[in-house]
């Protein structure tokens, strides 16, 4: 389902148009969904109540043929789950719809571009949130960190059960390059924990094989102490 593009300048008072249009896009996605799972009304609705928010089958059948007034964003949310997607997709169904309209009065936009704007990963508008970009962070350090302790782990095994003195050296060359790398990954990670704390909120909680990323909190050496 292709969405037409509009001119501001069409008309004044088009919020309406726009509503409906957004509830079309959610309604026409969630009915795709549902036969790609080969899922009916009913079963989509019971799905729904084990969730913890029933949506009868009747209300999912008329959001679906354009007959629902609203859409809620708790039943987008559960419907999203029910369907095993993400609500996101549901909003914007890249790869399904070609273009959507953001906003009303505006122009349609390449429905990719409306969902990178809506989960904050567009750069295009001048606006970066510190708190997401310290969380984003954070995700990148965790990652390189576990990655790299894994490899350390690895090739101490590998220089442990070497079958010969230059294999040995070989995997003991490449587990102080993990560590290093580790190292340089927990120092980073905890410096997006810490612009966290800064701005006035809490980092996620680590995984166990990161505990000591914050052993040091508050320690104005925290970079020796790694």
């Amino acid at each position: 389902m292709t969405q037409r593009g509009l001119d501001p300048r069409d008309d004044e008072d088009d919020v309406p148009e726009w509503v409906d249009q957004v509830m079309a896009t959610v309604a026409a996605e969630v009915r795709r969904r549902r036969k790609e799972l080969r899922m009916s009304a009913q079963d989509l609705a019971d799905r729904c109540e084990e969730i913890g928010h029933p949506i009868p089958r009747n209300v999912i059948a008329n959001m679906e043929s354009g007959r629902r007034a609203s859409l809620p964003l708790v039943d987008v949310i559960v419907l999203a789950e029910a369907l095993r997607t993400y609500p996101i997709c549901l909003l914007y169904p890249v790869g399904y719809v070609d273009r959507v309209q953001r906003l009303p009065l505006q122009h349609s936009e390449p429905a990719w571009d409306a969902m990178r704007w809506f989960t904050g990963d567009s750069e295009d508008f001048g606006m970066e949130d510190d708190m997401l970009r310290s969380f984003r962070a954070h995700v990148r350090h965790q990652r390189a960190a576990l990655a790299a302790l894994k490899g350390e782990k690895h090739e101490r095994w590998k220089a442990a059960t070497a079958p010969n003195q230059a294999e040995r050296e070989e995997a003991v060359r490449a587990q102080a390059d993990y560590a290093e790398r580790a190292l340089e990954a927990k120092y980073r990670l905890r410096s997006a924990r810490a612009f966290i704390r800064e701005d006035g909120g809490t980092p996620p909680a680590l995984p166990p094989e990161l505990a000591d990323v914050d052993l040091h909190v508050g320690n104005t050496d925290e970079e020796n102490d790694l």
